[in-house]
């Protein structure tokens, strides 16, 4: 199975008359509806391994920041999760959706790729400070409203195809995320084969819900990669500047739990960066129940924020072995991982 890590978009052409009839019907399924603004994504839920399901669809779950983009009249908004624009953060992604002649509400992720194709988180934080270097490209796979109709209650499946058969011809900068069906346990380990943070399943027939974590959308992720909290740095050693490691906790239920330090992944310019930011948080409390051994001082921090780690494996003491940082999540927010709950996939349903 070939991985879609090198997805374009698919070419405009009218195709079948028939196809073209059956997009269309879709569309007309849809509700009628002013442009709606302030939209909260849908969310996904948490499984903690792969499954098979005819259905189910499997997407790439990229490693990005996630947008709303909305599109009327020629006037573009990019917003995050949170809310803020990024319009001004990512221009490219910005004109290139300004130059897509539709009146669309946009569900998708923003990624910066490296040399070999493949979403990189480091290279999307550092995209503004390095002046732009980084290839931007704004993966798209969900259509929420369309020309007027709002298209939240139609079938997943159907959403995809309409938002497929509307991509611009000549923007390589926006692209169909493209999925297969059924086979989600050999997608997900070419994906984990490969490096990717993990894989999207969502049920074909699925509604987008707004603002909702929902079942019928799950994510399964590199069991090597999580998100973690910051809740404290250690004094530095030796030449190095500003902190040697972060102290990292992850909620278990409703408490806080330390899992490890990072000293790892670090250049001069983040170390700064990080540190001008921990360094409002300081606090004399330590955030965990259990205050953990050091090999330094340690300054605690509220824990606000939240940061992406790779590591080796859990030890038995429930703590990560050889932590290293990849970057800050500031688009998630710390107490929305008191709401990461695990749940068991569906079981595979007879045909």
């Amino acid at each position: 199975m070939g991985l879609l890590t090198h997805q374009k978009k698919p070419s405009n052409t009218t195709g079948s008359k028939k196809n073209n009839q059956s997009i269309q019907a879709f569309i007309d399924k849809g509700r009628k509806s002013p442009l709606p603004m302030d939209i909260k994504p849908m969310l996904a839920t948490l499984v903690d391994h792969p499954f098979e399901d005819n259905g189910w669809l499997y997407e790439i779950k990229w490693d990005g920041y996630r947008a709303v983009s909305y599109l009327y009249n020629g006037v573009v908004e990019i917003r995050s999760r949170n809310n803020l624009s990024f319009n001004d953060k990512y221009k490219p992604i910005a004109a290139a959706l300004k130059d897509w002649k539709v009146n669309a509400v946009i569900d998708g992720e923003i990624v910066a790729m490296d040399q070999k194709g493949h979403a990189n988180f480091q290279k999307l934080q550092n995209f503004t400070k390095n002046g732009g270097k980084a290839e931007l490209a704004y993966y798209v796979f969900d259509l929420i409203w369309y020309e007027g109709k709002n298209l939240t209650a139609l079938p997943l499946i159907e959403r995809k195809k309409i938002l497929k058969s509307i991509l611009p011809k000549d923007k390589s900068v926006i692209r169909y995320s493209d999925h297969v069906e059924e086979k989600g346990k050999p997608f997900f380990d070419v994906a984990i084969s490969q490096g990717l943070e993990g894989v999207m399943a969502k049920k074909m027939d699925s509604e987008y819900i707004t603002g909702f974590r929902s079942r019928n959308w799950l994510k399964i992720k590199n069991n090597h990669q999580l998100e973690a909290i910051i809740c404290g740095y250690t004094r530095p050693r030796r030449s190095r500047k500003h902190f040697g490691a972060i102290i990292i906790g992850k909620y278990f239920g409703k408490e806080l739990k330390y899992i490890g330090h990072s000293g790892s992944g670090f250049n001069d310019e983040m170390l700064s960066d990080l540190f001008r930011k921990l360094r409002p948080l300081a606090t004399d409390k330590c955030p965990f129940r259990i205050e953990p051994k050091t090999n330094m001082p340690v300054t605690w921090v509220k824990p606000k924020l939240v940061c992406e780690i790779k590591f080796s494996e859990w030890t038995d003491e429930k703590v990560l072995r050889h932590p290293i940082f990849v970057g800050l999540r500031e688009d998630k927010q710390a107490l929305g991982e008191k709401d990461e709950k695990i749940v068991q996939p569906p079981k595979k349903r007879k045909k």
